[in-house]
């Protein structure tokens, strides 16, 4: 399966982990529409928490809904980004660039690793693709706004489109950005924050029950909505909470260097 794609405008491939009917990933996809080619592969079911993921032990099949929009059965985003740079685009006309979200919820400090919308960032960096990944923050009062339109998310994620495509993608290869909205109007917002990412106090908490057979089994319950204190740059939990946009740029390598010298003096 191979798609012709127009070289006039730029090319953007989008992933969710919310689900290809989420109203964000739609509201993302509305705003994006006029300033390039969009090709939309998103997972029939929520992958929330599914982290870096990949499917191995069955097969996937792209459900195409409309022209360059499709649902993978059952894919992770880790899965969409992988097969739809590899057999939906051709080798010579890959996309400008990667945009995993809008998440209904916000990804922030270590929560990034379990993250499907990060992880299909991560994915089309590894892939060498540019990425951003953008999940919207929110408040007890805006879940219950069905009329919720994700207005300064859709337009930071504009706004940081066109600079990219009027200039060049600010980070090197293997590197993305992780991008969160706060819980305000575009009235309200403060501006963008580049930040760090944040520190959790994370808990166990799984509730126990007993099924009709007399099993028991466990539901993991909400994580902790506890943060560390830390210094230097504002991170990206102050920030959002502060009202601004938050802008953490993400790099793959996980090593340690402050302690590889130490290690060596100990080993």
């Amino acid at each position: 399966m191979k798609l012709i794609i127009p070289y006039i405008m730029k090319r953007i491939l989008i992933t969710n982990d919310d689900g290809f009917d989420s109203p964000a990933l739609l509201a993302l996809i509305k705003v994006l529409k006029p300033i390039a080619q969009i090709i939309t592969v998103a997972p029939t079911l929520e992958k929330s928490a599914c982290g870096h993921s990949l499917t191995l032990t069955k097969p996937l099949r792209f459900v195409e809904l409309e022209p360059n929009f499709y649902k993978l059965d059952d894919g992770t985003p880790t899965d969409c980004i992988f097969l739809a740079l590899h057999k939906l685009y051709p080798k010579d006309a890959q996309p400008d660039l990667v945009i995993s979200g809008i998440n209904i919820g916000a990804n922030m400090g270590e929560d990034i690793t379990y993250s499907g919308t990060a992880s299909g960032a991560m994915e089309a960096v590894l892939q060498g693709v540019p990425a951003i990944a953008i999940s919207q923050d929110f408040s007890d009062d805006m879940h219950e706004k069905e009329n919720f339109l994700y207005e300064l998310a859709t337009q930071t994620i504009k706004t940081i489109v066109e600079k990219i495509f009027e200039g060049r993608f600010p980070l090197e290869p293997r590197k993305f950005l992780n991008i969160n909205i706060p819980a305000t109007t575009p009235e309200s917002s403060k501006g963008f924050k580049i930040t760090k990412t944040g520190s959790r106090i994370y808990t166990n908490d799984a509730d126990a029950h007993i099924n009709p057979r007399g099993q028991e089994y466990f539901w993991i319950g909400l994580v902790n909505h506890e943060w560390r204190k830390t210094e230097g740059e504002m991170t990206d939990v102050e920030a959002v909470k502060s009202g601004y946009v938050s802008i953490t740029p993400i790099h793959l390598d996980m090593t340690s260097h402050n302690d590889i010298e130490e290690l060596k003096r100990w080993i």
